[in-house]
């Protein structure tokens, strides 16, 4: 009986948990009178509102990279935002040194144009995008389907309570155990889809100019200085080149040289 029961309670919660929730409308088509009285309670009530997730990216330009991601994150800290994750690099010689960097930043979402149109004053803008993604349907759902799961969770709580039989106990437990882990896995993604609603998304890379000194320049642009020591380094290099393949070609002239010479000698004194 138990064993019925349960199953009979839980036919409609399998699904795939893998891809997005669906809610399946049924029902035929409203009558006349649904439909006034649909007109009616639509002029009554307010419209729904609609959850959307906002993200933007900016990179910019700006003349020190410190300097800016320390005025943004506090303009972002003003507006009830923090930072999320944060990269930087540096490049270039000790006289040439310049720091690119990547900031995510989450913000409230009613104070996201604020801070977005601040990012923008801040350095010179290269490139910039932004983009919506309506999610009320995805929420619809998720609230749709948990209400199910946890009127059946509530069901099988009361079979597991009337249960004696221990194998009837451990089936009903089973039961009771996967659903509430589907509850908890539509909870997580309930949580993770209000959070991005709740708080936009904007992404700011920020890089300083590539100093001038990294321009090849002319060689009687160079230092007499920076020539000499220079000259001098090349000299040390050729003379380290001339070593090593002297190194290197000193076997062959002992393997190939002597016979040689010593074949000259016999030469020499046939002739003579």
């Amino acid at each position: 009986m138990l064993t019925g029961c349960f199953g009979t309670d839980l036919a409609g919660i399998e699904s795939d948990d893998s891809g997005e929730p669906s809610l399946e409308r049924q029902g035929g088509a409203p009558s006349s009178e649904d439909q006034r009285a649909s007109g009616d309670s639509a002029e009554t009530n307010p419209p729904v509102q609609r959850a959307v997730i906002r993200n933007g990216t900016v990179h910019s330009q700006v003349p020190d990279f410190d300097s800016a991601r320390q005025n943004l994150t506090a303009v972002i800290r003003e507006q009830g935002g923090y930072v999320s994750d944060s990269t930087e690099y540096t490049s270039g010689s000790t006289e040439t040194r310049h720091t690119n960097g990547r900031i995510v930043y989450r913000v409230p979402a009613k104070n996201f144009t604020v801070a977005l149109d601040r990012v923008k004053r801040e350095g010179e803008v290269i490139r910039s995008h932004t983009n919506t993604t309506d999610v009320t349907d995805r929420i619809a759902d998720l609230d749709a389907r948990l209400k199910n799961l946890r009127a059946q969770r509530n069901r099988t709580r009361t079979l597991y309570e009337q249960a004696n039989d221990t194998e009837d106990v451990l089936a009903v437990g089973e039961r009771l155990s996967s659903v509430q882990e589907r509850i908890e896995r539509l909870e997580a993604r309930q949580q993770a889809l209000e959070d991005r609603v709740s708080y936009a998304t904007l992404t700011v890379r920020l890089e300083e100019p590539v100093p001038t000194d990294d321009a090849p320049r002319a060689w009687y642009e160079t230092g007499v200085v920076d020539a000499f020591l220079g000259s001098v380094g090349g000299v040390v290099v050729a003379a380290r080149a001339l070593l090593v393949g002297t190194a290197y070609a000193l076997p062959y002239l002992i393997a190939f040289g002597l016979p040689l010479v010593g074949l000259g000698v016999l030469l020499r004194r046939w002739r003579d």
